[in-house]
């Protein structure tokens, strides 16, 4: 496939589902990863695309999610960290439940390609997930907020009525002792529907969403079965969550010799423990 026909096909697919990602977009055309980083970056570049970590999305779409690329570098290695960690408990043939997020996203990131069934409501992540060929993707729809590109509100919490799965992992906008917060009450009122669908309950966020709450109360930290968060967080929240008997799974990205993050690019060091 020439440039020119790979560019166009390129702009067809983000056009049409507003996001896309590299990996997926790869795949589907059978072309490498550098390649199309570089297609995206030539389009991104000409005005007809915003490159975003992990794939592209349309100048339109940007209008609507303005927050996305900035969320997404947001303690980026720690969440490819948690990511990583998260997936490496996941058993082949399992079934799970993502919600969307930038943390969540890169729970899926990790499990590209291997034998489980992923159950989303995000936008994001059944575009990384569908052009697997090993990883079954069934997408929940409903509202979708324009923010995120998460299906949300009553056709989303009827959808998943029926949904049973071993593990749901979830992202959270505030934590603190009083319980797991997030920013819609939408989202809220969805995620909890996702907790009665699993066995399981998993929450990963990174260090900063520690020690604040958000607009709408999630549930009580003993609704939760684990918490997924990167080395980072401060003694005080760890006390916080030890007092709270909370199972917590710290996720630490590997260091280069001069004590800088080596940002998720190698293999991540994973530390589980109570905190």
């Amino acid at each position: 496939m020439n440039q020119e026909t790979r560019r166009r096909m390129l702009l067809e697919r983000i056009g049409r589902d507003g996001f896309a990602s590299l990996t997926g977009i790869a795949a589907s055309l059978g072309a490498s990863e550098s390649t199309i980083r570089r297609d995206l970056e030539a389009l991104d570049h000409a005005g007809l695309i915003k490159r975003v970590y992990g794939g592209a999305v349309s100048v339109a779409e940007m209008k609507s999610l303005p927050a996305l690329e900035d969320r997404a570098a947001t303690s980026a290695a720690e969440k490819r960290a948690i990511g990583r960690l998260v997936a490496s408990l996941i058993e082949d043939g399992e079934s799970i439940l993502l919600d969307g997020g930038t943390t969540t996203l890169e729970v899926a990131r990790a499990l590209v390609d291997r034998p489980v069934q992923i159950v989303t409501n995000s936008l994001p992540i059944a575009s990384l997930i569908a052009a697997s060929k090993e990883t079954d993707l069934i997408l929940i729809g409903g509202y979708v907020y324009p923010k995120t590109g998460v299906a949300l509100g009553p056709i989303a919490i009827d959808g998943l009525k029926d949904v049973r799965v071993r593990k749901t992992i979830m992202g959270a906008g505030g934590i603190i002792a009083d319980g797991i917060y997030n920013h819609n009450l939408l989202l809220v009122e969805t995620q909890r529907r996702m907790t009665a669908c699993a066995q399981e309950v998993f929450v990963v966020a990174d260090h900063t969403k520690f020690g604040r709450p958000a607009l709408a109360w999630l549930c009580g930290l003993e609704s939760v079965r684990t918490i997924v968060v990167d080395a980072g967080l401060s003694e005080e929240h760890r006390g916080m969550l030890r007092d709270k008997n909370v199972n917590v799974l710290f996720a630490e990205p590997e260091r280069d010799p001069f004590g800088d993050s080596l940002n998720g690019q190698s293999k991540d060091e994973a530390t589980r423990s109570r905190a």
